[in-house]
């Protein structure tokens, strides 16, 4: 963990485990999860494994069905736009006020995720690229200085966050370099551009969603 690093609980590892099993695909959407085998599988008792279940499900990657049991989000592109679109305009924001207040600590905390995020899309690591990814945003929004940002934002990228695995393929070099555009314009001081390269960027992830969803 490359942002804010710390010392994970059990139901909080096993949590991660379930997530990087959705993210690199060995957990498909749909799929249903059964607390008994990804118990033997990750080694723990079936009841870290509950808790992390209904932790997931509040980050949009797990859905729980009453009398059924719990599955793997299934992506409606069209309302993950439509939340990325929200996401947009608040990380833009935060972008501009990044370019702002930032410190030279928060500049080598972003250039260290675009370097490993990059190094793992080469890697064809997309779920390490993917958390990289999400460790530059969330760095940004800590440069900003404002710290209702991560709250604000944080529920939308919980929601987002399985956009981000399935377009890792076509976006690995793409987006890194839209992300080093961002960086550059931070570290710059330069307010207008680390907005309008943020939206750029957000809008691009929405074009190549609606794109890969059509028929």
């Amino acid at each position: 963990m490359t942002v804010g690093e710390r010392h994970l609980t059990l139901r909080e590892s096993v949590a991660e485990e379930i997530r990087r099993l959705i993210m690199n695909g060995q957990l498909a959407p749909g799929e249903r999860l059964y607390e008994d085998r990804l118990a033997e599988l990750l080694g723990v008792s079936r009841n870290p494994v509950r808790e992390a279940i209904r932790a997931l499900e509040g980050s949009g990657l797990v859905e729980v069905q009453p009398r059924r049991g719990a599955y793997v989000s299934q992506l409606d592109p069209l309302q993950a736009s439509k939340l990325l679109e929200l996401r947009a305009v608040i990380e833009a924001y935060a972008a501009r006020l990044a370019a702002r207040n930032r410190t030279q600590t928060d500049l080598d905390a972003l250039r260290t995720c675009l370097a490993e995020g990059a190094r793992a899309s080469r890697e064809g690591d997309h779920v390490r690229a993917a958390a990289r990814h999400r460790d530059f945003h969330i760095g940004i929004e800590r440069a900003s200085g404002n710290d209702h940002l991560e709250a604000v934002v944080g529920p939308l990228r919980h929601q987002t966050e399985l956009v981000f695995s399935i377009l890792a393929d076509r976006r690995a070099v793409l987006s890194w370099d839209e992300h080093v555009r961002i960086l550059e314009a931070i570290e710059a001081g330069d307010e207008a551009k680390a907005e309008r390269f943020t939206m750029e960027h957000m809008e691009s992830v929405v074009a190549d969603l609606l794109h890969r969803a059509e028929p």
